[in-house]
Order: structure tokens, then C-alpha cells, then sequence
């Protein structure tokens, strides 16, 4: 029991089995997850720059206002594209406020800078975070369309965010913040090896 309770409060690291290794930590997967991440960014950034020289998007917000109103719609008979009335609040309060005006905006510059990170492996696991919260609403709009799948890509990088920018950008990125493929554990454990611990007569 004692033994229990200071598991419980200094905790411990579960390690991966060794296929999840393997799977997302593993640099020989980099090309898989390098053509993974190009092909969602692609995406991501043709849809920005579709709707960057749109004035409906950049301008009025007036595309946005459209989808928002035809979300949150509910038809007199079938079902509403919104599944859950909190969520149509949201977006109808989004509506009465006249947040598409600045939030249209925000879509546009955030598929450009997500599909740009991706395309250049930069803070790749951070990109797909942002790429995977706008497919997430998305759906919760009702629009399918192929959210699903980049959905489902964009979650595959966040657990590969080790590798899937190896062949990227974050191969430089990543060990200046320290991870995680520092530099300095490397120098460290280098260090180690030449300096032995004293011993118990030292």
C-alpha cells in the first residue's frame, strides 16, 4: 500500500511498446510521414489562397456569415447539419455579434500558415494541432466533405511529431528548443562517458 501511494504521487514514465516506438519515433518512418504532411498542407494552403483573393472571405466576411447561417439552420423536416444545440449556440452567437467580419480573416491567414508549417515541416506537431481544430468544426458544422480524412491525418502527425519534420524544417527547429533531439543531452551524455563517477574510496 505504501509502495502504491508513492507511485501515485511521484508518478512514473510508462514507456511505449516497442511498435508505437517504432511507428512514431522511429526516423526510418520520416519519408511516409513527410509525404503525409506535404499532401495535407497542400491542401490546406490551396484553400487559403483560394479564399485569400475572395472579398467575400477578406473583406466582408460574408462567405463565412453564409455557412454559419446555413449551419445553424434547422429544417422543418430531416435533420440539422449541427448535431449539438451548444455548438449552434456558439456559432449563432458568433453570427449576432458580427464575428465572421474578423473571423473570416482568421480562417484564411490560419489555412495559409497551416498549410505552409506543413509543406515545410516546421513545428509540424503544433501545425497539425491547428490543422486538426479546424476540421474538428468543420464537422461539428456539418460539412463531411474530406475533413474526416485530414482529420485523421492531422492526428497521425501530432502522435509522429517527432519524425514527421525530420525531413523538414524541424530538423533544425526542434533541437534550438531543446527537443527533441537536443544537443545539449547529447553533449551531456557524451560527457558522462569520459568521466566516470568517483568511486567510493574518491
Amino acid at each position: 500500500m505504501t509502495n502504491l501511494l508513492s507511485i501515485r504521487k511521484s508518478g512514473r514514465i510508462i514507456e511505449d511498446p516497442p511498435f508505437a516506438k517504432f511507428l512514431f519515433s522511429d526516423t526510418r518512418l520520416a519519408p511516409v510521414f513527410t509525404i503525409i504532411r506535404v499532401l495535407i498542407g497542400l491542401s490546406w494552403l490551396q484553400s487559403g489562397l483560394g479564399k485569400f483573393s475572395n472579398p467575400a472571405w477578406m473583406e466582408t466576411g460574408a462567405a463565412l456569415q453564409g455557412y454559419w447561417t446555413n449551419a445553424v439552420a434547422i429544417p422543418e423536416t430531416g435533420k440539422p447539419a449541427i448535431a449539438f444545440g451548444w455548438y449552434r449556440d456558439f456559432l449563432q452567437g458568433m453570427l449576432d455579434t458580427g464575428a465572421y467580419t474578423w473571423f473570416a480573416k482568421l480562417i484564411v491567414f490560419g489555412e495559409m500558415l497551416v498549410g505552409i508549417g506543413l509543406i515545410v515541416g516546421a513545428f509540424v506537431g503544433i501545425a497539425a494541432v491547428f490543422a486538426a481544430l479546424m476540421n474538428w468544426n468543420f464537422i461539428m458544422a456539418g460539412s463531411a466533405s474530406t475533413n474526416g480524412l485530414l482529420l485523421i491525418g492531422a492526428i497521425t502527425l501530432i502522435l509522429a511529431w517527432k519524425t514527421a519534420g525530420y525531413l523538414g524544417a524541424d530538423y533544425f527547429l526542434l533541437p534550438l528548443v531543446g527537443t527533441p533531439w537536443s544537443r545539449r543531452k547529447n553533449k551531456s551524455a557524451e560527457a558522462s562517458e569520459f568521466n566516470p563517477a568517483p568511486g567510493l574510496g574518491d
